[in-house]
């Protein structure tokens, strides 16, 4: 049972809150202006002879275009080819990089064209911040009392058995019989994420030890998928790259301004990040020499080399992320701590090498991919004796890292974890793979859960559990009906993964309106933008915070 609450009541705003509020009270602003215009011109059609809209340019099916600004619009338009950043539609046959002709500036500037055209992602970014002022008021404000956490191991295993009889009895899908490809290990992060979330939700301290293997999972995965992706197709451009840093650190980067929190304590999103980049640029350096299996093996041995020295000599960690701190560095307020830069190691050294395993089995996954098909190819009495051998031998080891590592205490368990992640892994892929129908059917909830880890990790701190103070760790309960715990909690969890399923889809659009994959030009334009905006955003929200200080008796 947690500590009684410490409820703390919403204190002054912080510049970075400020320039939030300012940001998401443009956008509906802007917003609410685009779906008048839209409104407007639908309603229009009243006013048009049939003639008249045919004399403009009706379309091929019939679409109604009408007059506006010296071009016809579309009236059941979305932004799909106007979203902003990209060529207003008058230009999408001659790209233009000015400023002035990007869709967020016309936008300010009240373009109706723009307006029209960017109806979409302006209402992306008004849910997502929707979202972000629901996650304040619950978690900074006195309006929501926070419940406290009890754990009981019977409800706890009820629930995930529940959801899993119900994914394996409604949700399974079949698709192509291949070793770990993306449907499979969606799933795979989808299930481990569930036990994940309900080990935090009960503070199951019991299975500490298997959410640390859950975590090499998602850590293994990142050089895994990512490794796989540059190494077939050699797409080492920045438009990609940053794309995968838009979804990685977007939510994140407004939860911490939106809640006054650091980026640490959200520490999935920062580890996530830099092993992503160790990736990319272990294969971009020399990516000439990527089809060259000595180069890769090179470059896998440079990276442990890499590893060792930057995390297992402690002083190179800490010459190296000390500049840094204002970045990385975190101390929980309810137990303050005078090496802000301790959580930051501890987190990233238990799965320092792992993703670097990773690396290794994406490289060799074609060559275990044919020993499987190899063994399904055999006559029938020497396939079973071959997958009895794999089984028996894979369990075997299984076993083996259960009694001799699992079963250790947390303290004990952590100091080999980085050295022995590895084995349930490799366990749980090659049993789960071992024969075709294994490998071609997968749990569609699960996959579906699997593609919004990013999200149910970040909003679980805010709507699903509670911290109330900012950079508090999570140890309350989210409670909208107090007295009744599971139905409390059958409420608050379809409103948490509701809401993830949103931040994914809106992160997604605004990624899409913003960051575009193959126009470099249009993408530095952008990010020199953003960074503009978010300068006079923050100068606004420096301005007014002092202004208040002077104000205030």
């Amino acid at each position: 049972m947690a500590d009684q609450p410490d409820v703390m009541e919403a204190g002054p705003l912080t510049a970075g809150q400020v320039a939030c509020l300012a940001a998401y009270v443009t956008a509906v602003v802007l917003w609410a202006w685009s779906e008048w215009l839209n409104y407007r011109l639908k309603h229009s059609k009243k006013a048009q002879s049939h003639a008249h809209s045919e004399a403009s340019g009706a379309d091929a099916e019939g679409k109604p275009l009408l007059p506006l600004g010296g071009t016809h619009v579309d009236v059941e338009a979305s932004s799909v080819n106007g979203a902003p950043g990209s060529p207003a539609p008058a230009e999408l046959g001659k790209p233009s990089y000015a400023w002035t002709s990007s869709a967020f500036y016309r936008c300010l500037m009240l373009d109706e064209e723009a307006l029209l055209a960017c109806r979409e992602a302006l209402r992306s970014a008004v849910e997502f911040g929707t979202i972000l002022a629901w996650f304040y008021v619950a978690d900074r404000t006195s309006l929501i009392a926070p419940g406290t956490k009890s754990y009981t191991r019977d409800t706890f295993l009820f629930i995930f058995l529940v959801l899993t009889i119900v994914a394996g009895s409604y949700t399974l899908k079949q698709h192509r019989s291949l070793l770990l490809h993306r449907t499979q290990t969606e799933e795979w992060k989808g299930w481990m994420q569930v036990l994940f979330l309900l080990y935090h939700y009960f503070n199951a301290k019991e299975i500490y030890n298997a959410i640390r293997v859950f975590i090499a999972a998602y850590v293994w995965m990142t050089g895994f998928g990512n490794f796989s992706y540059y190494y077939r197709t050699a797409d080492f451009g920045i438009g990609r790259f940053c794309q995968m840093m838009w979804r990685l650190n977007f939510l994140v980067l407004f939860c911490c301004l939106a809640l006054n929190n650091s980026y640490m304590l959200y520490y999935i999103c920062p580890m996530h990040t830099l092993f992503t980049v160790m990736v990319y640029v272990a294969l971009a350096l020399g990516a000439r020499y990527n089809k060259s299996d000595l180069a890769i093996w090179l470059k896998i041995a440079a990276c442990f080399l890499a590893v060792f020295i930057f995390w297992d000599l402690k002083f190179v960690f800490y010459a190296l992320w000390t500049p840094f701190m204002f970045l990385m560095g975190y101390s929980d307020p309810r137990r303050p701590a005078s090496d802000h830069l301790y959580e930051w190691h501890f987190r990233s050294s238990l799965d320092r090498y792992i993703w670097i395993y990773g690396m290794i089995c994406a490289f060799m996954h074609p060559k275990i991919e044919k020993f499987l098909q190899a063994v399904d190819a055999m006559e029938t009495k020497r396939r079973r004796v071959t997958r009895a051998v794999l089984i028996a031998f894979w369990a075997g080891v299984g076993y083996a890292w259960y009694h001799y590592v699992y079963l250790l205490p947390k303290i004990e368990y952590n100091k080999v974890h980085p050295y022995t992640s590895w084995i349930p892994i490799t366990v749980f892929f090659m049993l789960r793979n071992l024969t075709p129908p294994m490998r071609s059917f997968s749990m569609g909830l699960y996959g579906w859960l699997g593609c919004i880890t990013l999200e149910t990790y970040i909003g679980q701190f805010h709507t699903w559990l509670l911290s109330k103070r900012p950079d508090g760790q999570p140890i309350y309960l989210l409670t909208l009906l107090p007295g009744y715990p599971l139905l409390n909690f059958a409420l608050v969890t379809g409103l948490y993964v509701a809401l993830s399923h949103r931040l994914f889809q809106t992160t997604s659009t605004l990624k899409d309106a913003v960051v575009p994959h193959d126009d470099n030009r249009l993408l530095l334009r952008n990010l020199l933008m953003m960074c503009m905006v978010a300068g006079v955003a923050g100068c606004f929200g420096f301005l007014m915070v002092e202004a208040r200080k002077m104000v205030a008796p």
